[in-house]
């Protein structure tokens, strides 16, 4: 349906320019110049305008073409210059996270072996400290055993001998001390 109503649209009129009149204005136009039709004037006139319509609008139009096709080349280096840049700081970035790979494992190696020789180091004092300890334990025995055998040896002697019990002189006690001191 649009199509139709587009279609009179354009058709109508062209029929209704079409009707009648066109004999009459062609023989006055005739009269008039000599000619049949004005096809070539219109043609000099039409070049005439495009001549003077590139002269007054072909540098401006050069010119606006010429300034968007600078201005896109610099946005393009501008756009380069900065692609250029984060890769020179991707390749950047890149070398610190390397060397901080390589120092993380050089401090967990670090680590490590101050762990091994923290750990020899303890295991060493705990040994030194275990035979302390056994030799304390051993001094401690023996000292216990000779207290007992000294408190044993009173509790014998003290019970069963008396000073009636044993004959002294002079000369005994004076050879024992004797004996005693050299």
């Amino acid at each position: 349906m649009k199509k139709i109503i587009l279609l009179s649209l354009l058709v109508v009129p062209a029929i209704l320019v079409a009707s009648g009149h066109a004999e009459s204005e062609t023989s006055r136009y005739f009269m008039q110049t000599g000619r049949e039709s004005d096809f070539w004037p219109r043609v000099i006139n039409f070049t005439i305008f495009a001549a003077l319509l590139y002269y007054l609008v072909a540098n401006p139009i050069k010119e606006f073409f010429k300034g968007r096709s600078e201005g896109i080349a610099s946005q393009l280096n501008e756009i380069e210059e900065k692609l250029q840049a984060a890769k020179n700081e991707k390749k950047e970035a890149q070398a610190r996270l390397d060397a901080s790979e390589k120092k993380a494992e050089e401090i967990l190696a670090d680590a490590k072996a101050e762990a091994v020789i923290l750990a020899e180091k303890i295991a060493t004092a705990n040994e030194n400290e275990l035979a302390v300890l056994e030799k304390q334990l051993a001094e401690k025995m023996n000292f216990e055993e000779r207290k007992s055998a000294r408190e044993a040896i009173d509790e014998v002697l003290s019970e069963n001998i008396t000073t009636d019990d044993i004959n002294l002189d002079e000369t005994k006690v004076v050879d024992i001390i004797s004996k005693k001191v050299v």
